[in-house]
């Protein structure tokens, strides 16, 4: 593909067994020998996700996920591009590591300060469970969102902090939608699916004044991107 993506993101459930199945080393080591395959010159991003470290992590999930793929939060710049990469797990239930989100809560609010101390031409946020599926409004859904007062408090949060995009995972299936002027993406799955949406994957084009992007089938993946 030219040219070539700055990097690529998978945004959580890097694999499908749960912390703790007998399938879960098999399966680390598959998906570490298909990224492999990787372009060296395309870093890999990894996202922190529900089946990574289960549906209310513990510290010892935690930390396993630390000793395997780093930080389950961070953030980085890339291209004068602000990105805060969270741990949606927090959000979702935080019973069993109150001091992991505690931590993790704080560093959110120092990385929010940074996008105008910064100057960044965007900031945009990975994740794996999104806030909301279509509609910021809609009803409390016990699997594939975060409940309804947590999730407009922190959309409110982030669109007050300058944050121009969301990307999220977890729905395996394509979704989304705006909070007022903050655009939040779901992506389908790039293994199983639960929608119709093809497996694939979403090309991001990062412009100036813009951010474009666009659900592509695997199969139809091109070989060159117009900007």
């Amino acid at each position: 593909m030219r040219p070539k993506p700055k990097f690529f993101v998978v945004c959580g459930d890097l694999t499908h067994a749960w912390p703790g199945e007998k399938k879960k080393e098999g399966q680390l080591i598959d998906f570490k020998a298909v990224y492999a395959e990787l372009d060296p010159e395309i870093p890999l991003v990894c996202i922190c996700g529900n089946h990574d470290i289960g549906n209310t992590p513990t510290p010892q999930t935690i930390e396993t996920y630390r000793s395997l793929f780093g930080d389950d939060y961070f953030s980085f710049f890339c291209g004068g591009i602000f990105f805060i990469a969270i741990n949606s797990q927090y959000y979702f239930d935080r019973s069993s590591a109150q001091e992991f989100a505690a931590e993790h809560d704080r560093w959110l609010d120092e990385q929010l300060k940074r996008i105008k101390e910064s100057d960044c031409k965007h900031a945009v946020i990975f994740q794996h469970i999104p806030w909301f599926l279509t509609d910021p409004q809609e009803a409390n859904n016990d699997v594939f969102s975060i409940v309804k007062d947590i999730r407009l408090k922190m959309l409110e949060k982030f669109l007050t902090a300058g944050v121009r995009s969301i990307f999220c995972g977890h729905y395996h299936q394509n979704a989304g939608g705006f909070y007022g002027g903050l655009e939040q993406i779901v992506t389908s799955a790039i293994g199983a699916r639960l929608g119709k949406d093809d497996h694939g994957v979403r090309i991001v084009r990062v412009l100036d004044d813009d951010i474009r992007h666009e659900y592509i089938p695997l199969d139809q993946l091109p070989t060159c991107i117009d900007f």
